[in-house]
């Protein structure tokens, strides 16, 4: 009896240790639910947060917008005329003679311009000055001294004088309006001198020649694509070899007026401009 009561009180105790444990073991699956739970979350709140902080970290800096008024805008420059012929009156106040007096004398001048691009060209240029230069009496180099050559008047004596010049050289112009084109000109060439004066019942005439030099500019005013207005004013270096005087420099200087007549490009009209004229026609 015993016996059997030890076994039933083994079993009895091993009951209530089964039901003390049955608690904690029935609360793992709530616990292993939790754990899972707890990663679940993670990829839900990764995905709502990357997107939001990935543009504010990666974000490429803004590109300057262009206005709509310079897309598709082209530098163009104001036609040049590929030659020009000029020609007017010009004028010069020189001492050719180095008499230490200024003669006023009028000319003309005449130019035939080649331009290779809208601002340098080349030039071919000729003209002539006349009229009265004044020499002094007593010293009146070039002119043969006295008795050879004795002048009517007294302290001065008046020479007629001719020059002429052909020069050749280059010219740069700023075509960047549309009436008005600033130009400036170097020039080089020769040059020559006649004088003829008077006295003792005789004529003299000295002649002589020597290289010239020319440096300056001017304005070129458009009246018609074909017609401009030029006005220049001028450096005009010359130097003349008399054989009484040997070879000396003279610097004078020049304003030239005139005309200058350009050849005229007319503008090849585009296939589009072709369609458009046609269906105005139409």
């Amino acid at each position: 009896m015993r016996k059997y009561l030890g076994v039933l009180a083994g079993m009895a105790a091993l009951c209530v240790m089964s039901w003390a444990q049955a608690p904690a073991q029935g609360q793992t699956p709530d616990l292993v639910l939790a754990q899972t739970q707890a990663p679940a979350q993670t990829p839900a709140q990764s995905p709502a947060q990357t997107p939001a902080q990935s543009p504010a970290q990666d974000q490429a800096p803004e590109a300057t917008p262009i206005p709509p008024s310079d897309l598709g805008k082209k530098i163009t420059l104001v036609p040049f005329p590929r030659v020009e012929f000029f020609v007017g009156g010009t004028y010069a106040e020189a001492g050719f003679y180095n008499a230490g007096h200024w003669a006023g004398l009028p000319g003309w001048d005449s130019s035939l311009g080649l331009n290779i691009t809208h601002w340098l060209g080349f030039i071919v240029e000729g003209g002539e000055f006349f009229g009265t230069s004044k020499l002094p009496t007593g010293q009146q180099a070039p002119f043969p001294p006295c008795p050879q050559f004795c002048p009517y008047t007294s302290p001065l004596f008046d020479a007629t004088t001719r020059e002429y010049n052909i020069l050749f050289g280059g010219q740069i112009a700023r075509r960047k309006y549309e009436r008005w084109t600033p130009r400036g000109e170097f020039l080089y060439g020769h040059q020559g001198v006649r004088g003829i004066a008077n006295g003792g019942g005789a004529q003299v005439t000295e002649v002589g020649s020597g290289r010239a030099f020319v440096a300056g500019g001017g304005l070129d005013y458009k009246i018609t694509p074909r017609f401009a207005l030029r006005l220049n004013a001028d450096y005009f270096q010359t130097g003349t070899d008399f054989i009484l005087l040997g070879k000396q420099k003279q610097d004078n200087f020049r304003v030239s007026v005139g005309v200058v007549i350009r050849n005229v490009h007319k503008k090849r009209r585009t296939l589009e401009e072709e369609n458009q004229s046609e269906q105005q026609q139409q």
